[in-house]
């Protein structure tokens, strides 16, 4: 092959690292470097660089390490073979990561195994490019980003999961909340990532995490959205879940036929459970204040005039006692719930209307 004269970059601008095509070359050969680059000479594992940006002339002065592998005298011309070897140091922002599959992760909040699947973006670049060389990029031809992203990816994975577990664990978030830590985890996966790429010459400029998510179709991830959305439903309308079933207890309650003892029996059990919440006391007490023993007969007596009539008023008078059933109560505070959602009443007025109901 011929002898070349003059050896330059013309590889890809998205490589870190190329080797020139031929080592066909001189003692008179011409070695150009352009600016956030370096170039090195190898023959046999020996380096010999490296050479900054400019124009450098292959002779023996400028291969000190290489000039007795070479056989060339100081100050003498001749042929010789090496590889060109160029590292490109400019900072490359566009360096996409994924996680292929989805990673299991247990939820800390609700105790479930969920699939996690996240990515983002990072930068990179050369720091020491000699270390670079020799860790990473060995026989190859050429080096991209894409071919650095797949050397990392089950150090990312793991980095990535450990870290995740860890975030949601000290928040006491559940994995469909993570997504308000991304800055936070971005900051401490790029700590976490920075001192192993540092150990194959890599710099890590930057690590961002553009999403984390799970596949709405999983049976564990329509479980935690379904809790989250009574939560939520829960908190609008102002009770807990242990209260919405106390009043569904009491209702079935007040339906049945009994007794004052055997409602007194089923309102204690209730207060037992839940520790005789407001709500459940307000409801036994409108369930039993109106519960009379059995009547006595009277004993015979001599027949006397009927007693006049009862004046018109009484029996409305006792209808106006009477109060809002637990169903009524809970459609009531889910409509209350339904406008606040919906902007059409303020917190304030809807906290006014929601004590009255409780009051009925």
């Amino acid at each position: 092959m011929a002898i070349i004269d003059l050896v330059k970059w013309s590889g890809s601008p998205n490589l870190l690292a190329w080797k020139f095509p031929s080592e066909e070359l001189s003692t008179w050969t011409q070695l150009v470097v352009n600016e956030s680059q370096e170039a090195y000479l190898v023959r046999g594992g020996v380096y010999e660089g490296p050479f900054g940006a400019g124009r450098h002339t292959l002779s023996t002065e400028n291969l000190p390490v290489m000039r007795t592998l070479i056989g060339v005298p100081f100050g003498g011309k001749s042929p010789f073979t090496a590889e060109v070897w160029y590292v490109n140091r400019v900072t490359n922002l566009d360096v996409r990561w994924g996680t292929p599959d989805a990673i299991q992760l247990q939820d800390p909040k609700y105790g479930v195994m969920v699939p996690v699947r996240a990515f983002g973006q990072y930068g990179v670049r050369i720091t020491e490019p000699k270390k670079f060389l020799l860790k990473l990029v060995g026989t190859l031809a050429g080096f991209d980003a894409d071919t650095l992203a797949e050397y990392f990816r089950g150090v990312f994975i793991t980095r990535i999961k450990t870290e995740i577990a860890n975030a949601i664990t000290r928040a006491g978030l559940s994995v469909l909340e993570i997504n308000t830590q991304l800055e936070a985890l971005s900051e401490a996966l790029k700590t976490s990532l920075s001192a192993e790429m540092a150990e194959y010459g890599v710099g890590l400029a930057q690590f961002n995490i553009h999403s984390i998510n799970v596949p709405e179709n999983d049976p564990a991830v329509k479980t935690l959205k379904a809790a989250l959305a009574k939560r939520a439903e829960m908190g609008i309308i102002g009770f807990t879940y242990q209260q919405e079933r106390s009043f569904d207890v009491m209702e079935t309650a007040a339906g049945n036929e009994g007794s004052a003892g055997t409602l007194m029996g089923a309102g204690l059990g209730v207060g037992a459970g839940i520790g005789m919440a407001p709500a459940i006391g307000q409801g036994f007490a409108q369930m039993t204040q109106h519960i009379q023993p059995p009547a006595v007969p009277p004993m015979p007596q001599t027949p006397q005039a009927p007693p006049p009539a009862p004046a018109a008023s009484s029996a409305p008078a006792a209808e106006a006692g009477a109060r809002l059933s637990p169903a009524e109560r809970i459609r009531l505070l889910k409509e209350l719930a339904e406008l606040k959602t919906a902007g059409i009443l303020s917190d304030a007025e809807i906290e006014a209307e929601k004590q009255k109901i409780l009051a009925s």
